[in-house]
């Protein structure tokens, strides 16, 4: 038996909703084909937008989409995307498999997508092959009311209110594919961006730094020192390898019982490399203005035969269900400093949360995890406790669990028992709170389950109904490999 304990009383920090966020780079068939099909499309579709999947991530409440990469983004040129469709330029897309981006969906689609998703646009900008002008425009042709060069450009476009943005990101992976810099000269580059990146018009811009990978904590430290009092936030990335090997990564489907739980070990890495993220922010932020967003994270594995190896098109089955689970978990419990979280990325791109194929659609295991999660978002994290127990040789828990409130004070619990063969029965103490009722849902099945577009629903939700009440105390067992959400109220 665990024994869980849970203080509804013990308040700690309100989680940001953007933590559950996702990210679309113009990559593989994440834009074209994945959310936007064109006018002239027979698949049934938006201004452009795929009908299916809009409503897929509507009813996922998805609250914030990043846009436009990614690596694309240090390549991409947004005047380029904007404009008659038949005028754009066409250019290579030299990240991402050598195909042609002919710049049909470009600002003015994006921010259609994100109204029709009622979600925030979050921007990336280009610093590592674009222009100071070139970004300091870009937020004018967005945000700028008045009368100016950009604006009335805007108007002439067919937008002739500006949109509100919050949130744009001055570069991205310049360590890498974003101009390969090092640390103190890129916080140089984004100190001296930064500055024209404007507010206009009553638009307040969140300015997001490009952060770190992994363990790369002299990159936080250097820019956390240099330019920590220019931004509003620092972003890290991290994804959860099997082999931890980025030359032979590992099968999405057919994996064995050490390449799922290495795979967890790999992906329970995110808590230690926030803690310490944070620790070195707080050196030079003592006070906490400045947030983390880890902007990209997600499970990475090698292609599915027979596809382009640059459209990095994966699987996903519950194996990649509890990688969400658990990594969702710690942001949450991190949520007073982690304000924003992106995962890579929403359609057909490695940890998607929809597949599409011509006119057909499959919502992942993934997708299921966030549709169920989407209780925290906004919510109130309280204190909790699991007792675990370690598996194997792995040196890993085997259950990982978060607890919130939310306005209309129901508790919710997610937990994700990680073994693949042994149930956990679960007794759950509530301080601060007389329970009268609770229902559950459940996602569960063979970690190598997932859902092809031929079968559609091996993997889904369902009603969880064994819970019992007895002397203010919940009782319930998770199944093996299962994701669980408890509503007490």
């Amino acid at each position: 038996m665990h024994n869980l304990y849970i203080n509804v009383a013990e308040k700690k920090s309100s989680i940001n909703r953007n933590i559950y966020g996702h990210f679309a780079e113009h990559l593989g068939r994440c834009i074209y084909e994945g959310v936007f099909v064109g006018e002239d499309s027979p698949i049934p579709n938006t201004k452009g937008i795929r009908n299916d999947v809009a409503a897929a991530l509507k009813a996922m409440k998805i609250p914030v989409l990043r846009w436009p990469g990614g690596c694309f983004a240090d390549e991409y040129h947004w005047k380029d995307g904007v404009g008659p469709r038949e005028n754009r330029k066409k250019m290579v897309n030299t990240h991402w498999g050598g195909v042609v981006e002919d710049n049909s969906f470009g600002t003015h689609e994006f921010m259609e997508l994100c109204a029709q998703l009622g979600c925030e646009p979050y921007v990336n900008g280009n610093l590592g092959s674009g222009t100071i002008q070139e970004m300091s425009e870009w937020v004018e042709y967005m945000t700028f009311d008045g009368l100016s060069p950009m604006s009335e450009w805007r108007r002439k476009n067919g937008s002739e209110k500006p949109w509100r943005l919050k949130y744009f990101g001055v570069g991205n992976e310049n360590w890498g594919c974003g101009g390969n810099m090092r640390p103190e000269y890129y916080a140089d580059e984004y100190r001296r961006y930064a500055t024209y990146v404007r507010n206009y018009s009553g638009n307040q811009i969140y300015k997001i730094a490009c952060g770190s990978s992994g363990l790369d904590y002299d990159w936080t430290e250097q820019v956390m020192k240099i330019a920590g009092r220019y931004m509003d936030a620092i972003t890290l990335h991290h994804y959860t390898l099997p082999t931890g090997n980025w030359q032979k990564k590992g099968a999405a489907t057919g994996f064995s019982e050490a390449e799922y739980y290495q795979t967890m070990v790999n992906c329970l890495k995110m808590e230690e490399l926030v803690s310490n993220h944070l620790q070195i922010m707080n050196k030079y932020d003592p006070e906490h203005k400045v947030g983390l967003i880890v902007d990209e994270w997600g499970t990475w594995y090698d292609v599915e035969p027979g596809t382009n190896p640059g459209f990095l098109y994966q699987q996903n089955t519950m194996r990649d269900a509890l990688v969400a689970a658990v990594t969702l978990n710690i942001f949450n419990k991190y949520s007073s400093r982690v304000v924003m979280a992106n995962i890579a990325q929403t359609v057909n791109v490695l940890q998607a949360v929809v597949l599409t194929e011509g006119a057909k659609m499959v919502l992942t295991p993934t997708y299921h995890v966030f549709e169920m999660y989407k209780v925290h978002q906004d919510a109130m994290l309280v204190g909790s406790y699991i007792q675990t127990e370690t598996i194997g040789d792995y040196n890993i828990p085997n259950l990982s669990v978060s607890a919130s409130t939310d306005a209309e004070g129901a508790l919710n619990i997610t937990s994700a028992n990680l073994s693949m063969s042994k149930s956990a029965p679960v007794v759950c103490d509530i301080a601060g709170m007389g329970v009268k009722s609770a229902t559950g849902r459940v996602l569960t099945g063979p970690v190598g389950a997932y859902n092809s577009f031929e079968a559609p629903e091996t993997v889904k939700v369902a009603d969880f109904s064994d819970i019992k009440i007895e002397n203010g105390k919940l009782t319930f067992e998770l199944p093996p490999n299962s994701v669980l959400l408890v509503t007490a109220r």
